[in-house]
């Protein structure tokens, strides 16, 4: 027997583990809602990486299809690279585009945590170039030669100014792991962006400053002039917001949820 509450299922960034979405996801249970938070293959720890966002792709595909395939409906959160795995893996499971099929289950809403949301053949890359931003790239991420990377400050590039006990920031920084970098220079290999069959909200984090907000706002304006409505919702908060803003991101999944959010 299926639930009829949409199940959560959260698509983490670079460097991050589902340990890293602790605070988050006790949260959304505390809440009421079942959560699943696979660990993406590429943060799998191996030197040189042998997963990447194909790996990802493949791996969070499979647990999407297995839930929705059991007639669950899936409301998907992705942080930071997370969309680009999401965009990637959900196309055809939509809710609306499995109900054609005769089939029962599928995802009904997508929201985008500080995400790059980019169409098919592209990679994370185009949105820091877009920019003229690609000078500063070794400056925001500690590359090795094999291209494993972590942030190079994360207090201030993920984080910024925060009420926080700085134990618990000291933790949070320690769930990270090396992830392959390379994952932001590989494009969307999907025949179709998710974004483009199934239900978007896009969650600004204002004080960001490793996906910074012009981006932010650009993203959204290219969905929409691709005739996507997107739902926005706004936080004064840094990259993280999972983190230092874990109670108004799961207020804005509840919206979501009941269908309330207004932009």
């Amino acid at each position: 027997m299926t639930s009829s509450k949409p199940k959560i299922l959260v698509i983490g960034g670079g460097w991050h583990t589902p340990h890293s979405y602790a605070k988050l996801t006790e949260q959304l249970k505390s809440a009421g809602h079942e959560v699943h938070i696979p660990a993406l293959p590429s943060t799998n720890g191996s030197r040189p990486p042998s997963a990447d966002l194909y790996s990802d792709t493949e791996h969070v595909r499979s647990i999407a299809k297995d839930l929705v395939d059991k007639g669950d409906e899936l409301v998907v959160l992705m942080h930071s690279y997370g969309e680009q795995v999401g965009t990637n893996a959900l196309y055809g499971l939509g809710l609306e585009t499995r109900k054609k099929e005769g089939l029962a289950g599928g995802v009904s809403h997508l929201i985008y945590l500080t995400a790059y949301a980019i169409p098919e053949g592209k990679a994370m890359i185009d949105g820091v170039k877009h920019f003229g931003h690609e000078h500063l790239m070794p400056l925001a991420f500690d590359f090795a030669d094999d291209m494993s990377c972590v942030s190079r400050d994360p207090r201030t590039l993920l984080f910024g100014e925060t009420d926080l006990p700085a134990t618990e920031v000291d933790e949070y920084v320690a769930s990270f792991v090396r992830w392959n970098g390379q994952a932001m220079y590989q494009p969307l290999n999907t025949a179709r962006a998710a974004w483009r069959d199934i239900p978007v909200t896009y969650i600004h984090t204002t004080k960001d400053m490793t996906v910074p907000f012009d981006y932010q706002k650009w993203f959204v304006e290219e969905m929409e002039k691709e005739g996507v409505e997107v739902q926005v919702a706004t936080l004064e908060t840094g990259h993280c917001a999972n983190f230092t803003a874990a109670g108004e991101v799961v207020n804005i999944v509840d919206q979501v949820v009941k269908g309330r959010l207004r932009s």
